[in-house]
């Protein structure tokens, strides 16, 4: 399965992405932010999507969107949102939706990765 997460202001909130990066088997991993995010490292190798989360929410689903379509192999994504505000959120669930591409979300707990 393929991981798309959000990276959004406060790097303290990168951890859990992180974690998701470390201790999950996945197939590719794409990381969704803005011009602070780009700096984010791993040593897993991943895809950065750079857009501007400044935007409005319904350019900012417009973008998201226009730079997902077509980067997904399977029919649905694991999906983290522990970064990142309701806008944010709201938009890179509705581009998913919109690619389209089922949506499970995900997390990293103190027993590994669950879907929610």
């Amino acid at each position: 399965m393929e991981l798309v997460a959000l990276l959004s202001k406060g790097e303290g909130t990168w951890a859990q992405v992180s974690g998701l990066m470390k201790y999950g088997d996945w197939d590719k991993i794409i990381l969704v932010g803005n011009d602070f995010a780009k700096d984010f490292k791993h040593e897993k190798k991943f895809e950065f999507v750079k857009v501007d989360l400044d935007k409005k929410l319904v350019d900012l689903k417009e973008e998201l969107s226009k730079k997902l379509k077509g980067e997904f192999e399977g029919m649905e994504v694991a999906c983290s949102i522990a970064s990142g505000d309701g806008k944010e959120h709201m938009a890179l669930v509705s581009a998913l939706i919109n690619v389209p591409v089922g949506i499970r979300f995900c997390a990293l707990t103190k027993e590994g990765i669950v879907y929610l």
